[in-house]
């Protein structure tokens, strides 16, 4: 059978583990080739090797990253960087907010501002936003990450809406909680918020809003995206679709 991506380069982002080293491995089983974006420089190259790829080292936090990336034209990016923080909104630095911001909101404004034009000229162009069900619904204790998810629900709209003319489609994945080192060091911080032990925090915190209560895979995830980014997905653009268990059907 042809590889539907074959021909394609797809940019991911935060791709050296998780989410993102899962959507880097299926979209190179499809045939892309795929930047693996990461701000480590170990994990990257690791992934790069693994799946016939090429190793971006880039910190999205800092806006001059864009220099980083390579020139070459890009069809498919996946923007799934990010990180999570936890505390009250009276205790949470601001420097950390901002930091959050500037990787979750800026960052694929920055990407999309150089890539657009390619995709244009092409008349073809992905992209998926690894959002979060924290995109749809808010938490306590999450101030940025909630409000970086959203505005990155909005920014996908927008592309969604001035892409379409152009053959360039523009969505978000909104997954609950997924099995992560994110998650992972989400558990520990949210046992210290709340003061319980981390396995209520999985049962009690995490999977109390879903009906299906367990953690998503990543491959899961990457599922979805490689979906979205083949032929099946050219129709669908300005949404988010919800990979949750049920949290937000109720």
């Amino acid at each position: 059978m042809a590889k539907e991506l074959t021909g394609r380069t797809a940019l991911v982002t935060g791709a050296g583990g998780g989410i993102g080293a899962a959507c880097a491995r299926r979209l190179a089983a499809e045939g892309a080739r795929v930047l693996v974006v990461d701000m480590r420089a170990e994990p990257a190259e690791r992934v790069a090797a693994e799946i016939g790829g090429v190793a971006v080292v880039a910190d999205l936090a800092d806006p001059g990253f864009v220099a980083a990336l390579p020139g070459e034209p890009v069809d498919i990016v996946v923007n799934n960087a990010g990180f999570q923080h936890v505390a009250p909104v009276e205790e949470f630095p601001p420097e950390v907010f901002a930091a959050m911001l500037r990787v979750m909101v800026e960052a694929p404004f920055l990407i999309a501002r150089q890539v657009l034009p390619g995709m244009y000229a092409s008349g073809w162009g992905r992209f998926v936003n690894i959002s979060s069900v924290h995109g749809l619904r808010a938490s306590p204790y999450k101030s940025a990450y909630t409000a970086a998810k959203h505005a990155l629900e909005g920014f996908s709209k927008v592309v969604a809406l001035e892409g379409a003319p152009h053959g360039v489609t523009s969505t978000c994945v909104c997954p609950a909680y997924v099995r992560t080192g994110l998650v992972e060091a989400q558990i520990a911080d949210q046992a210290r918020v709340h003061g319980i032990d981390p396995e209520q925090v999985v049962a009690d915190v995490m999977l109390a809003p879903a009906a299906i209560k367990r953690l998503i895979e990543p491959d899961e995830v990457a599922e979805l995206v490689a979906y979205l980014c083949g032929p099946a997905g050219s129709f669908i653009t300005g949404v988010s679709l919800p990979l949750d268990g049920g949290w937000t059907a109720q």
